[in-house]
């Protein structure tokens, strides 16, 4: 759901927030991790330009503005960074992988991470602040003993199952976006005093995830839940000791494969809980009585959702893209409570959406795109269901899945994701009325679609 998490946390959080799946999707599906050797006894060659560095005999001087520094980043002078006004975010990914990078580094190669010792912000704080990085290298870890990171996004790559001990790292936020397929990633959560600070963001086949030690402030977690033409719920997978955090947001695609709330059972100790997206069994609310705070964003259904009054110690509220009908009966509620025990918190219902709103704005499958591809995918979803409607026959229905499938051979950027999100695009458009009509099933669309791509 690229977007990506990038504080996804906050942005959610934001009751203004408009957000869409692709924070879920691939929220940031180019950032990542590396380890360092030779470098450990080398200072860091800046060879920069005078123009970079007022006073280059000052070994301290930090660099806090925009241009262009080589980095001794996985060997001598091995890379260049260009650093541009305002930037606060740094983002290396492997060579070749979809979307910007500031730097590239393979997956497997170790980084040294000491090479950003000298740059700052203009406020004197450590630069980047924000890091988004994909590979294996764990030294990052390691150099967040000596130097906090206001937020890590990683991707890792890992091949065999790992251990990662954070647990003297100063991270504020950490995001893991745990791709398919991989092995298994255990983290060993840092102290209380950092811990108790720290939002932890877990994204992707979340199930290949776990943690010992501190709880974290904050829990969010956004599996892959896959098609929305499965008919049964996706179910939570066991995640361990994090059943114990006290705050705990859960994200979904709003059009996607629903994830069952039955899983709250195991969420004994919550006081703050916050809905994005698709979910089932509702009625599993009514089991956590003591929470204090509750958010549900982007709700395309609430069937079974507890009256407000089955939480007496609820002081904040808000319900913000739900669906129409439940949402009038919310305001209702909330007004009503209001005279009784007046919100200590905010507390709200807005943007009421019918069921036609759910199906435009996220019900087809290029919501996560790029803004260009996803621009040129619509039109050519719009060209085949066009097609489909003027179809006579079966051959009249290959012609039209044969030329949407030459559309997409002439678009740069066709990835995993984005042929997996092709494939959901072949179905909704051979369960189309007009496909159906005529006799399509999804296997015919299929094979038509596969007979013609060559991607």
């Amino acid at each position: 759901m690229h977007a990506v998490f990038g504080s996804l946390r906050s942005q959610l959080c934001d009751d203004q927030a408009r957000a869409g799946t692709q924070l879920v999707r691939r929220t940031q599906a180019h950032a990542e991790t590396p380890e360092p050797n030779w470098w450990t006894a080398v200072i860091p060659r800046m060879n920069m330009d005078s123009s970079n560095i007022a006073d280059r005999s000052n070994a301290d001087t930090s660099l806090t503005g925009p241009g262009s520094y080589p980095l001794d980043l996985t060997g001598p002078s091995s890379h260049t960074l260009m650093r541009t006004l305002g930037a606060g975010s740094l983002v290396i990914a492997a060579p070749g992988s979809a979307g910007k990078s500031d730097l590239q580094v393979a997956p497997d190669q170790k980084i040294n991470w000491a090479a950003f010792a000298p740059f700052a912000t203009p406020a004197g704080s450590p630069w980047p602040r924000v890091i988004h990085y994909a590979g294996s290298d764990l030294g990052i870890f390691e150099w967040a003993r000596q130097r906090p990171i206001e937020q890590l996004t990683w991707t890792p790559v890992l091949h065999t199952d790992t251990l990662v001990d954070a647990s003297r790292s100063n991270i504020r936020t950490l995001a893991i976006q745990l791709d398919l397929p991989g092995a298994n990633l255990q983290l060993l959560m840092p102290a209380q005093e950092i811990a108790a600070n720290l939002h932890l963001s877990i994204s992707g086949d979340i199930g290949r995830f776990s943690a010992q030690g501190q709880l974290p402030r904050s829990l969010s977690l956004a599996p892959e839940t896959g098609s929305r033409r499965e008919t049964s719920a996706f179910q939570l997978p066991d995640m361990g000791e994090l059943h114990e955090v006290h705050e705990l947001m859960l994200v979904n695609k709003p059009m996607g494969r629903p994830i069952s709330l039955k899983c709250l059972s195991r969420f004994t100790q919550l006081q703050s809980l916050s809905l994005y997206g698709n979910f089932v069994d509702l009625e599993a609310l009514a089991e956590q009585p003591q929470l204090q705070n509750l958010q549900l964003r982007y709700m395309p259904s609430l069937e079974g959702l507890p009256v407000l009054s089955c939480w007496p110690a609820l002081d904040g509220f808000i319900a913000f893209n739900i669906e129409e009908a439940a949402g009038k009966r919310l305001r209702q509620q909330l007004k009503a409570r209001t005279p009784q025990r007046p919100w200590t918190k905010h507390a709200s219902v807005s943007q009421l959406r019918k069921e036609s709103w759910w199906e435009s704005e996220f019900g087809r499958p290029f919501s996560a795109w790029s803004k260009r591809l996803a621009k040129q995918a619509n039109e050519a979803f719009d060209g085949a269901l066009a097609a489909l409607a003027s179809s006579h026959s079966l051959a009249d229905a290959e012609a039209a899945f044969s030329e949407f499938a030459r559309r997409f051979n002439a678009l740069k950027g066709i990835e995993t994701t984005e042929r997996d999100d092709l494939g959901e695009a072949i179905w909704q458009l051979s369960s189309s009325e007009h496909a159906v009509r005529i006799g399509v099933t999804e296997e015919l669309a299929q094979q038509w679609f596969d007979a013609v791509r060559d991607y």
